[in-house]
């Protein structure tokens, strides 16, 4: 018995030795990325030593843009009070007896629309020449695959004339992590960046809708002249030569107003398989889905985007995130374009397909999901290798 004791007490030890040596690991990682950030830079990285650029509720000039979508709309965040609780009639209510319990908390709280901002970045589009926003949804813990994006595809540029910037959303960690240490990380990995923007709600499934909506009225506020906004996941490779080409061709032939375009879903219904991760009760939607695009990455005018936040807020919010754009999309009387470039679901759908690891494949497309951190930077290189020779143009 005695041994028993004296085994848990040497375990109790061993979790918070090894938390402690993942942060100073981390520390370390993030200490050696931000040395190798200065000496590609230069003397513009001096800045980096002013620290986080933190949620200061920046005022904007007070002159408005024609274009923008929401006069009600104030010219800084001013959601600054977590001060949401739960909609108590919701309880009384003949459906939610019988509502799978793992959605209590979502329609009790989906009132709950815009939340405060941890880190900000009001300056990201200030210069008013940013020509595409990269926009990323990742998570507290994933910065190996935000350090992958930012020296692949996410790349700050200015390309062919055109300014492209990078921002990731993230919220905070889930109940039972490291909270404080992971939140001191991300804010020395911003230091380093300046590209992030935090919440302050959970980063869960459920709450993916919510960094669509708070981003829609982040970037109507702090963006009024940006043209175009590529959304996607940090598990996904972007030819960003053939991106900037699409949204070239959509000018040329002017249908950019109202461009929204990715790997669009048709004629989908609710998945009512509970053990699925998109499982959805019938008392919480009973109806077949407007037409959506994949969430892996999708590619948006401004103009739309702006017109998004004002019918997003008309709406009530859907767990899932991408079918709440296609519900916003529907009520504007919008349909998704399909492009065939755009593929959220791999190249082929058999993962061991060769075809997944194929670069000449890649070279002609524009979205491909889903690659970890290193198979992103490997096929990056194979990709852009002055070397790669295909034979053909690629079809899939």
């Amino acid at each position: 018995m005695m041994d028993f004791f004296g085994r848990r007490r040497r375990g109790g030890l061993l979790k918070p030795l090894l938390s402690l040596l993942l942060v100073c690991a981390s520390f370390l990682m993030l200490h050696r990325l931000a040395e190798r950030h200065a000496a590609l830079c230069g003397p513009e990285c001096a800045s980096f030593k002013k620290g986080p650029v933190r949620s200061g509720w920046w005022v904007s000039d007070s002159s408005e843009d024609p274009e923008r979508a929401s006069n009600r709309t104030p010219a800084f965040w001013d959601a600054q009070v977590l001060n949401c609780s739960e909609d108590a009639s919701v309880r009384k209510k003949e459906w939610f007896a019988s509502l799978d319990q793992r959605f209590h908390q979502f329609v009790l709280h989906r009132h709950c629309r815009y939340f405060p901002m941890i880190i900000n970045h009001p300056e990201k589009c200030a210069d008013g020449e940013v020509h595409l926003l990269m926009v990323i949804k990742s998570v507290i813990e994933q910065h190996d695959r935000r350090e992958a994006v930012r020296r692949t595809w996410g790349r700050e540029q200015t390309r062919d004339g055109r300014k492209i910037r990078t921002l990731f959303l993230l919220g905070t960690p889930t109940t039972g992590k490291d909270t404080k240490n992971l939140q001191k990380l991300l804010e020395y990995e911003d230091r380093i960046y300046k590209d992030i923007l935090q919440w302050d709600f959970m980063d869960t499934f459920f709450n993916l809708t919510l960094k669509e909506v708070n981003f829609l009225k982040w970037f109507d506020i702090f963006c009024p002249t940006v043209q175009f906004v590529f959304k996607g996941d940090d598990d996904v490779f972007v030819n960003t030569p053939n991106l900037l080409q699409l949204i070239r061709f959509r000018v040329e032939e002017h249908k950019e107003a109202q461009l929204f375009v990715g790997d669009t879903i048709s004629k989908a219904i609710p998945i009512r398989n509970r053990q699925s991760k998109y499982y959805i009760p019938k008392e919480l939607y009973d109806q077949p889905y407007p037409p959506y695009v994949g969430g892996g990455g999708f590619l948006m005018s401004s103009r739309l985007a702006r017109r998004l936040l004002v019918v997003s807020e008309k709406l009530e919010l859907y767990p899932i995130d991408d079918v709440f754009l296609g519900m916003c999309l529907q009520r504007l009387d919008v349909t998704p374009e399909m492009h065939p470039g755009f593929r959220t679901f791999g190249i082929s759908r058999h993962k061991t397909s060769r075809m997944n690891r194929e670069p000449c494949f890649y070279r002609h497309l524009i979205v491909v999901h889903r690659l970890s951190p290193q198979e992103l930077l490997d096929m990056w290189g194979s990709v852009h290798h002055q070397q790669l020779a295909c034979a053909q143009r690629a079809a899939v």
